[in-house]
C-alpha cells in the first residue's frame, strides 16, 4: 500500500467523521477488497456500516434488490446494475452514502463489448446518484486494486461536492 492510498483512506474517514456521515459498500469483482482496505484504519466503525459482496447475479438480486430485467438487458457489468447495487446496499444498511463496484477482473470473462478490465461504479447519497465506467489494464489483482482505489476516490469526491 502506498502512502498516497493510505492518505486517501484517512481523508475519506476524516471527512465522514467531520460531517457525521456513514458509508456502505456493494462489491462484486473486487470481492471485498474495498471493505478490507477501509477496515484497516482504527476506529472506522463510527462511519463504516458494512458491505455486501454479491459476486453472483442471484446474490445481487436477493441481497441488493438488483432487478433481473437490468441484469438481462444490460448485464451485471453495467452502470445501471452498479446504481441498483449502490441503492440496495444504502437502503439495506441505512447509510447516508454508498459505493458499488461491478466488473470483469479477468483473466477470463471478457467480451469484445466488455473486455477484461471493464468496471462500473456507482455512488449514492442524499439526493445524489452518479455512475461511471472505466477500463483498467493489468492482472486480476491489479484490476481489483485499481477498482477499489477508484471507488474510494469517487466516494470522497462525491461527498465533498454534495454534502
Amino acid at each position: 500500500m502506498s502512502e498516497n492510498e493510505s492518505n486517501k483512506r484517512s481523508d475519506l474517514i476524516q471527512i465522514f467523521r467531520e460531517k457525521k456521515l456513514t458509508m456502505s459498500f456493494a462489491e462484486s469483482c473486487t470481492g471485498g477488497k474495498l471493505s478490507a482496505l477501509i477496515k484497516e484504519l482504527a476506529g472506522v466503525s463510527d462511519v463504516y456500516l458494512g458491505s455486501v459482496v454479491s459476486y453472483s447475479n442471484e446474490a445481487k438480486v436477493n441481497l441488493l434488490g438488483v432487478r433481473r430485467e437490468a441484469l438481462f438487458s444490460e448485464g451485471a457489468v453495467s452502470e445501471l446494475v452498479a446504481r441498483q447495487m449502490a441503492q440496495g446496499v444504502r437502503e439495506k444498511l441505512q447509510s447516508e452514502w454508498s459505493v458499488a463496484i461491478t466488473g470483469i477482473a479477468g483473466p477470463s470473462g471478457g467480451t469484445s463489448a466488455k473486455p477484461v478490465g471493464t468496471v462500473c461504479f456507482a455512488v449514492c447519497g442524499p439526493q445524489f446518484e452518479s455512475s461511471d465506467k472505466k477500463l483498467f489494464s493489468g492482472s486480476r489483482i491489479q484490476i481489483q486494486s485499481l477498482s477499489a482505489d477508484y471507488a474510494m476516490e469517487l466516494l470522497l469526491k462525491s461527498v465533498l461536492q454534495n454534502s
